[in-house]
């Protein structure tokens, strides 16, 4: 029987008898159960009982170290421009997501900064105009919400012109050739071939500064070299002039995409000899060793400088703007080389984690869509009171309880299709969102079939990149659009002026916001 782990004297002994891997591997599997449980150990908690301590620890879904109850991430709200921090529920526990969704009720906000949970300053900041300076902005803060043991919590995803970086001289990064290890979850279905979706080590100066001067996962599309195989997205190594599928430019047939929902990407290298690339489902299952040998020729040794990236290439973005989209939950920069049965334990502690799906389309759940174009994101998808129209208009908390209602939707299983949703009416009961000759209306249910299709959207990733899109179920190249400020279906292009292409992707993607009624 394997001990307890509140039981230190029998780990110890377990220990001894060697069989320290699996108990490690054990350790990672105890995680959340729930919002006042805490866990009993992180990924950090493993890497440091293996001997190779976090150096940086980022997250915007849970501790890291069991102990850890400080700040997870600073969110920013559009209104009025105020800073506030997110923490977790309790020590170890999961992100306090209830906090942002008050602190950010009725604006947008964005994610400024990434704290580092090891208390070394390796504070992670957006790389622009009030970030760490630079071209690009923050990253929307409520783009994507996910389940973390049953828990609600935000991810930072990640679009191109988002980036974070951080340095601190004195903040314990290993630099030049020493041993250093690193792993990241991110998600199989957000990703490009721009460059360069990377977590990691890299330039102080915001420079390509040479072979070696990287040591950064990537995870992407992009195929720098050529000759590779699958479509991706890939676990690779960002080194600096180049993304190594293994350990030459030649393309690494041991390579496999990784398509999972979530992914767990790791990467390490001792600095001088010998690097590895593993990969894994972040729900669950085991790691896939991609590749473990030398580092590629000119690359050794390495000359780190001791920075981290998230979201960028290393020579980004002071006067240019991130090309890449990914998607950043957690992830760790370890001194020293993990063994793999450390790398077995962090994986096993990540599928014990419960990452899983949430969408707020859920039938019996209200919410209020809230646009996403630069002129309209205090506008809110509702209907009219004097005709049976549907617009986009303010709503604030100061605006009556009708206007509020009329700008809250309680979603149900889709009338045609109970793959998809419809959305009733909050304040009108019966009477449900839907078109007729392409523009939106508010009307009652008359039981046809015409009428369940017309009232029937599939909700999809945000077009621009943002949000969700509805699609509608019976004109799947249409999707629920405004244009002056009137709601309607449309195409990217075509003969109808509300489908014109200019602001498409902006005006149809919509942000899933807490209920205003």
């Amino acid at each position: 029987m394997v001990p307890a782990l509140h039981d230190f004297r029998q780990l110890r002994r377990w220990l001894v008898a060697s069989l320290a891997a699996v108990a490690l591997a054990f350790a990672g599997l105890v995680a959340f159960s729930g919002a006042s449980q805490a866990a009993a150990q992180g990924p950090c908690d493993i890497y440091a009982a293996g001997g190779t301590p976090c150096a940086a620890a980022h997250s915007t879904t849970r501790a890291l170290f069991a102990s850890y109850n400080g700040p997870l991430y600073q969110v920013q709200r559009a209104s009025d421009n105020t800073l506030h921090d997110i923490g977790v529920l309790s020590a170890g526990g999961v992100a306090d997501a209830a906090a942002q969704d008050s602190f950010c009720a009725g604006t947008t906000c964005t994610i400024t900064r990434l704290y580092d949970q090891t208390g070394g300053g390796n504070t992670l900041v957006y790389q622009g105009p009030g970030g760490t300076g630079g071209a690009d902005t923050a990253a929307t803060a409520t783009t994507e919400a996910v389940s973390v043991g049953g828990q609600k919590a935000y991810a930072l995803y990640i679009n191109p012109g988002n980036s974070y970086f951080a340095y601190n001289s004195a903040g314990g990064v290993p630099t030049g050739s020493s041993p250093e290890g690193e792993y990241m979850i991110t998600s199989g279905t957000h990703a490009n071939g721009g460059c360069c979706f990377d977590y990691g080590n890299t330039e102080t100066d915001h420079h390509a500064d040479g072979n070696g001067a990287m040591d950064a996962i990537n995870f992407s599309t992009e195929c720098w070299f050529g000759g590779c195989s699958g479509t991706g997205p890939w676990v690779q190594a960002d080194i600096e002039n180049g993304l190594f599928s293994g350990g030459s430019k030649a393309w690494n047939p041991s390579q496999v995409s990784e398509t999972s929902r979530f992914v767990t990407a790791m990467f390490k290298n001792n600095g001088t000899t010998q690097m590895a690339l593993k990969g894994a489902n972040a729900q669950s299952g085991s790691l896939t060793q991609l590749y473990n040998g030398a580092l590629p020729s000119g690359w050794s040794p390495m000359h780190k400088q001791g920075a981290i990236i998230l979201g960028s290439g290393g020579d980004c973005c002071q006067t240019n703007h991130n090309a890449s989209a990914g998607t950043f939950y957690e992830g760790a920069m370890v001194k020293g080389y993990p063994s793999d049965a450390t790398d077995a334990a962090v994986q096993a502690n990540i599928a014990a984690a419960g990452y899983s799906t949430t969408t707020p389309f859920t039938p019996g759940a209200k919410v209020s869509l809230q646009a996403t174009t630069s002129c309209c994101t205090g506008d809110y998808l509702q209907h009219d009171t004097s005709d049976d129209k549907v617009a986009i208009a303010p709503v604030t908390s100061g605006s009556s309880a009708t206007v509020k209602g009329d700008a809250t939707w309680i979603v149900r299983a889709g009338l045609a299709n109970s793959n998809c949703v419809s959305f009733e009416s909050a304040n009108t009961s019966g009477t449900y969102l839907r078109h007729y000759a392409f523009q939106l209306h508010l009307q009652p249910n008359d039981g046809t079939s015409q009428f369940a299709a017309d009232a029937t959207f599939c909700p999809k990733p945000g077009n621009s990149g943002t949000g969700y899109s509805l699609q509608s179920y019976n004109y799947p190249s249409k999707y629920i659009r405004h244009y002056s400020f009137t709601g309607y279906i449309a195409s990217d292009g075509g003969t109808n002026t509300w489908d014109t292409t200019s602001n498409w992707a902006q005006d149809t993607s919509w942000l899933a916001a807490s209920p205003w009624s």
